[in-house]
């Protein structure tokens, strides 16, 4: 009886975390890519309009506020969920820029240096965990995984994304379609050779990063850089946009805690 009146108290308590992450939806591919873009030229259009020690504590401190309501909320919410999104896409961005502009650090070295990080961040968080789903975030500490995994993926898929269209001097368009075609490995290996759903969620969530940056750079850059020459400021005006209309209308329900009961009948 012990167990049982155990048991039922420590779903109530962790029902609100279960649920502060959306459940995976085409639509929740869309708008990830939507915030890829849209992160990386609003991060472009700061540092071309306002000074650098302006803009980078700004967008640390907006960056932070976002995160505290992400914690703070005891449910998913649409609004706050993708505000942190956005905020990590810029903050990701900027950490990329700070590493390569900033301290000079080739875009090959910042690459390895993020892909290392996040291999670091995915097996201390399954080694602590026993997962890396999605659907187990209802404790507080796979919730810092969860985020901090997510903000060294927008950082690695700047310094890859940079490293292709820069060094590799495949342009922008050209670095899209490249990563586009490998974001099609995930979704195909997943629904036609059985590969393991967190293995495609997380290689598709990294993918999306570099597919998105390329192609919002390729519509605002410069003709002379290889771009459609639409400008970072017109192009993030128009992401935003598209951003909270999925928001708003396609926000989604979260994602179901599939993991949970099954965890806790363990501990308990």
């Amino acid at each position: 009886m012990n167990k049982k009146v155990a048991l039922s108290n420590t779903m109530n308590q962790v029902k609100g975390i279960a649920a502060k992450v959306p459940e995976i939806t085409l639509y929740f591919w869309i708008t990830k890519l939507l915030t890829t873009g849209m992160g990386e030229v609003a991060s472009d259009y700061l540092f071309e309009h306002l000074n650098p020690l302006i803009s980078a504590p700004l967008s640390v401190v907006i960056f932070i506020i976002a995160m505290i309501l992400q914690f703070k909320v005891s449910r998913y919410i649409p609004g706050v969920y993708w505000l942190v999104v956005v905020m990590v896409s810029i903050f990701g961005t900027m950490a990329a820029d700070v590493i390569r502009v900033g301290l000079g650090i080739p875009y090959v070295v910042s690459t390895v240096f993020f892909i290392v990080a996040l291999a670091a961040i995915l097996f201390t968080w399954y080694s602590k965990e026993k997962t890396l789903s999605v659907h187990s975030i209802y404790t507080r500490r796979r919730e810092v995984f969860y985020w901090l995994t997510v903000l060294t993926t927008f950082a690695l898929g700047t310094s890859a994304g940079d490293l292709t269209a820069s060094n590799m001097h495949l342009g922008y368009f050209t670095s899209g379609i490249v990563f586009t075609c490998l974001l099609a490995i995930p979704a195909i290996g997943f629904w036609l050779f059985g590969m393991k759903e967190i293995i495609a969620f997380w290689f598709a969530y990294i993918l999306t990063r570099p597919v998105g940056a390329s192609f919002s750079d390729w519509l605002s850059a410069t003709h002379a850089s290889g771009g459609m020459g639409y400008g970072s400021g017109p192009v993030s005006l128009v992401l935003t946009i598209f951003i909270i209309l999925f928001v708003v209308f396609r926000g989604g329900a979260a994602a179901k805690g599939t993991e949970v009961e099954g965890d806790l009948v363990e501990t308990v």
